[in-house]
């Protein structure tokens, strides 16, 4: 179980804090890969909230709402990069070290490469494109990413 204290708004807070502002999409796919490690180096998630496979890759609706309209993001209302411990700042700091330079269309043809966001779409009979909020499933993230 997640600590209740951390939500995915701390986390992009700590993103934003660590690589500057970044397009939204980046921002997404970053929170998205941070949970996916978690869920393999520390087995846990690293925030609460849940992922949904939208048609541009994973998203976090509540990080979603947060910066809608806006193309880039350079402070997270709400988010305390402080209340992540030292494991959760390890972890995050590694995603960023391999992804943090990609940009933002690199990392959403990569997550439409992987299987845990096609599963999540396929399950709900959802084509390329097309809207939907399927929700990605931990379970799933942990299995996929432990094999790479």
């Amino acid at each position: 179980m997640p600590n209740s204290r951390i939500s995915v708004l701390d986390v992009a807070a700590y993103i934003i804090l660590k690589l500057g502002a970044m397009p939204a999409m980046k921002l997404q796919k970053l929170v998205y890969y941070c949970q996916a490690w978690s869920l393999v180096w520390d087995d846990k998630p690293l925030f609460k909230e849940r992922i949904e496979a939208w048609a541009n890759g994973p998203v976090v609706r509540t990080l979603y709402n947060l910066h809608r309209g806006d193309y880039s993001v350079a402070r997270v209302s709400g988010g305390r990069s402080r209340r992540l411990n030292a494991e959760q700042r390890e972890t995050v700091d590694a995603v960023l070290k391999f992804y943090g330079k990609k940009n933002s269309q690199w990392l959403s043809n990569l997550t439409h490469m992987e299987r845990p966001w096609q599963d999540a779409r396929q399950r709900h009979g959802l084509l390329d494109g097309e809207r939907g909020n399927a929700v990605i499933h931990h379970a799933d993230m942990a299995e996929y990413y432990s094999t790479l």
